[in-house]
């Protein structure tokens, strides 16, 4: 495992532990980081009920991405407990009804306004208010934002869809710009998994059940876990040449336009005979769910 020990890091969207975020928080905690929360309004609650099943709890601060005010009252409470951060979670994107499974041509820009500004804008807007704690006293700090693949349109994901893309653009423009203080910035484009968010999409299982068929590597929408490891190595300082990437874990299926299911009803494939191979787990796996 790698080693955190001295370092903190704030993480944002965990609304529950299946949250990837809460996945997340509970692996630096395990390498000995120090870890801290957001969460906002009445689901700040659910939040904190969250954080009290990690290894040592972590204290929640506020931040709604809608209110401008609050990035300046969090990097202000950061500045005060910590005085830097080694590193940054962005797990934060929402979207109304009207936005999402099947409505994209009927979506109001007001709506289509609101998934651009958190999907995408709040990652510019967290990046560029915690800078100065980012590159505080030498550090070359880490922002890392979860991401899910945006160079094809999923049925169903629509205007969440088009705010990842420009997730994916914001990334590549913080890197320009916050290289030159030593901050990395990337994504981790995960596959799908079952969490509060994937469950908001209407297709979710249908695109899930695609996944699960067709990644080269074999997929388990289950598995939240898995995802923390891209995420844990962007964040340390065996990345500390990576910026402005976005990291695909998702099982290979960003990288195949027709995938195992189309190669296995022809019954060929490497090594012949058409039989999906099993994908690789660790032998042991701890339980969290």
């Amino acid at each position: 495992m790698l080693s955190f020990h001295g370092q903190r890091y704030l993480v944002t969207g965990v609304l529950n532990e299946d949250s990837i975020a809460w996945h997340t928080a509970r692996r630096l905690q395990q390498a000995g980081a120090e870890v801290l929360l957001t969460g906002f309004g009445r689901s700040r609650r659910i939040t904190e009920a969250a954080a009290a099943g990690l290894p040592t709890p972590p204290e929640v601060l506020e931040l709604d991405v809608t209110r401008p005010g609050d990035f300046t009252r969090l990097a202000e409470e950061l500045d005060k407990s910590w005085g830097a951060v080694d590193g940054v979670l962005h797990a934060i994107a929402s979207a109304p009804e009207d936005a999402i499974s099947g409505n994209f041509l009927t979506t109001g820009p007001e709506d289509a306004a609101f998934a651009f500004r958190t999907a995408a804008y709040s990652l510019h807007s967290l990046t560029t208010a915690l800078t100065p704690l980012l590159s505080a006293d030498g550090r070359r700090g880490s922002v890392v934002g979860l991401d899910f693949d945006s160079s094809a349109a999923w049925p169903g994901y629509d205007w969440m869809g088009v705010g990842k893309a420009a997730l994916g653009a914001v990334c590549r423009y913080l890197a320009l710009y916050l290289g030159p203080a030593g901050i990395r910035v990337n994504l981790v484009a995960a596959g799908p998994v079952e969490t509060v968010a994937g469950r908001g999409i209407g297709t979710f299982d249908r695109i899930a059940d695609r996944w699960e068929a067709e990644a080269p590597l074999g997929w388990d929408r289950t598995d939240t876990e898995r995802l923390t490891g891209p995420i844990l190595f962007l964040l340390s300082d065996l990345a500390s040449t990576v910026t402005g990437e976005i990291v695909h874990a998702d099982g290979g299926m960003h990288a195949v336009h027709m995938g195992w299911g189309a190669v296995s009803a022809g019954g060929e494939a490497a090594g012949g005979g058409g039989r999906r191979p099993a994908a690789p787990h660790p032998a042991t796996k701890e339980t969290t769910r």
